[in-house]
This record gives C-alpha cells, structure tokens and sequence, in this order.
C-alpha cells in the first residue's frame, strides 16, 4: 500500500493530519530542522504525536535537514537519542554528519532528503548501501525518470506530489543568504524567489510590470495514478509552516484520489478533486517537472493577485445531540449564512446557519472574534475536529 506522507508544523496539525487520512507525517523538532520559523515540536510534543499517531497504526518522521556549519555540531547526538527515546519511526536528513551519526550511534531508520538531490539509480543505492532506507527524490524530476529509477534499486522512493517548489536545485538556494543573512539551509529561507523586483537596465526601468522568479505550487492530481504503478513507496505533501485547514483539505483530497484508484483502478472525475483542492489556501499551481523542463506556465514571473482562502471560518469542538448545539472555535468571521461542514467522518453537507451564541450564551448574528468559542445550531450530527467553511466566492 502506497503511503500518503504530510507535513505538520505543530501538534494540533499532526493530530488533523493524521485523522483526515495520512498514513504518516513529517514533523520538525526544535533543533536541526528546516523550516525553523515554523511552531515545531518540542520533546514532549514529539513524544505525544508519535503516541497519537501510533495509536492509529500511523508513522511519524522527524526533519535532521539542516546543513550543519562547524559550530552546529553540539548536541547532535544527544538530540538523535531523544528521538529514540520519543520512538519516532525515522528521521530524514541531508548531511553525512548527521546521517553517519544516527546510523551508527543509533537504531533509527534514516530518509535520505530531497536536500542531497538525488537523480540518478548509483545515488540511491550509495545511500542504502550506507544503511539508509528510503530515497526523497529530488523535485526536478519527470515521470519517466522517477519510474526508470524505482524500477531498478532496493531503496523506498519517496516523491513530492503537492506543495511549493524551490528555485533552487532541490532547496540549494543562497538568494536568502545573500539578501538577507538568513541561511535557507540551516531553517532561516526569506523566500526571496518570491519577492517582486525591478527590472533595469544602465539605472532605467525597463518593465513596468515587477518580476519574480518564484515558481507556482506543485500539484499532482493527474500523476499520481502513474506513480502508485511505478512502485513509488510514499507520496509526499509539503507546507509544514501551513495551515490546519489546508493540510486537512490536501490530506484528505489525495486519500480520496488514492483510495479510489486502489480500490477500482481508475479516476472518474479528476474535475472533483481539482475544486476540493481550490478550499485551500493555495498559490497557483502546476505539474512541476513531471512531464518535463517547466515551460513559462509553471512559473510566476509577474505580480499576481493571491488571495488567501478565508472560507474555513470554525473548528467543531463538540456536539450536543439534543440541543443540535455544536461547540465550535472560531477562526474566521462569518455571518448567519449557508455553511459548509468538512469532515473525514461523512460526506460534505450543508446547513443555513440560523442561530449562534457567543461565550456567554448571548445571542448574536455575526462570529467576528478569532479562536472564540461559540455555540451553532447544526441541524445534523457533527463530530470534534470537523470543520466549517463558508462558500467560496
């Protein structure tokens, strides 16, 4: 069974991975991590996710991805120990240092990272032969590479399906480090791929239009069909400073796209699954390299206007049979309004919203404040951690 692999930056994330369908995420701690400005876990959050996911029967990986300099060194051991200790199922790591150490200094299972750029069969299987179990393939990889490659070593392969892509060679980037003392490969990227710049020419302006050179987001509705035949053992999404709504919504999208061609061998309606994915709050995207050199459609290279998906408006807290009252924290403003309930329990299913009190069981006719904790009159059975949007516009 192919595995669906999330990212969570947090606690509360890893347990919405994991309930709307991931079979395993991937998580930062609080030392020798990328992504350094995300929440990330310290050893008691790390200790109680891999309990969580544990108890259903699902994996958690710790990121070890940092480029360590020579002073970063400290610690590194006593860090790996603890996630032994915590029972984590493997780490994923891109330098020898930190891969030799935990290989031979302890019994975790090592991921090799997409950091190491791995493209080519005599890569994957230096890194197995070393004691590494499984291979992130770099991202500037077609599907005919990808396949000709899984086909022929031992190694796990493991493949980004979903999330955003670096303008670098596989997370190499310096732009940050150059523009804003900010090491993109020890946790600190600025995304400066993602700024807006002027373009000149001997100190005059030559375009009007500001230019970036960012690419758009990764998304692989169409291929993943395609990488379950080739073999690939995890299918990867990234965004681990994300929200809990977007990976809720990605989870679940790509369960449902997996389950269904595992279960018929086919996809009936692509279409359906494109608009799920348009709940979260997504740049726009492409198919990256999956069908080889990106052409100028998968690149951002002119302002453009983004626009953050605000439809997740509540989190259901609990729900209360008999008075049909649901608990429910709030997470954006919305109003007596047809609302949307998004669950991995049931079907989506609608619902006028009539009637809400706020904290202290007054009546009101509009939920304004962030993270309150209000009561909505929910005609149906709603169950903890489902979520409430309002229709996109």
């Amino acid at each position: 069974m192919i595995e669906l692999l999330a990212p969570a930056g947090d606690l509360e994330k890893l347990k919405i991975a994991i309930i709307y369908g991931a079979d395993a995420v991937f998580i930062g701690g609080k030392e020798f991590s990328l992504r350094a400005n995300a929440s990330n876990f310290t050893l008691d959050d790390l200790i109680e996710g891999c309990e969580f996911a544990h108890s259903y029967g699902k994996k958690v990986y710790v990121t070890t991805n940092v480029i360590p300099h020579q002073n970063d060194k400290e610690g590194l051991l006593k860090y790996l120990k603890n996630l032994e200790l915590a029972k984590v199922d493997a780490i994923i790591a891109a330098s020898p240092y930190i891969i030799d150490t935990a290989l031979e200094h302890t019994n975790l299972e090592v991921h090799i990272s997409t950091q190491q750029s791995v493209m080519n069969i005599p890569t994957v299987n230096y890194w197995y032969d070393k004691g590494a179990t499984r291979v992130v393939l770099a991202r500037d990889m077609d599907l005919n590479e990808i396949k000709h490659i899984t086909g022929a070593v031992k190694a796990e392969i493991e493949v980004f399906i979903h999330g955003g892509m670096c303008a670098g060679f596989s997370g190499r980037c310096s732009l940050s480090n150059h523009l804003t003392n900010r090491d993109a490969n020890r946790g600190g990227c600025a995304h400066t791929c993602r700024w807006f710049f002027d373009l000149e020419k001997d100190n005059q302006k030559i375009e009007e239009v500001p230019f970036s050179m960012s690419s758009k987001d990764l998304s692989a509705v169409h291929e993943i069909t395609d990488l379950i035949d080739m073999g690939v053992a995890s299918l990867k999404i990234e965004g681990r400073m994300k929200s809990l709504h977007y990976i809720a919504t990605v989870v679940q999208t790509y369960r449902q796209i997996i389950d269904e061609y595992t279960k018929t061998g086919m996809i009936l309606d692509y279409q359906k699954y494109i608009e799920m994915l348009k709940n979260a709050e997504n740049r726009e995207t492409s198919i990256g390299f999956f069908h080889g050199l990106p052409s100028v459609d998968e690149q951002l290279f002119e302002k453009r206007s983004e626009k953050v998906m605000q439809n997740f408006v509540g989190l259901v807290i609990s729900y209360d049979e008999s008075s049909k009252l649901a608990v429910v924290e709030t997470k954006n403003v919305f109003t007596k309004e047809t609302l949307e309930v998004f669950s991995p329990y049931m079907e989506t299913k609608y619902f006028k919203n009539e009637y809400m009190l706020d904290s202290n069981d007054q009546p009101i006719e509009r939920a304004s404040k962030a993270k309150e904790r209000i009561k909505v009159h929910i005609p149906f059975v709603v169950h903890p951690n489902d979520m409430i949007r309002a229709k996109r516009t």
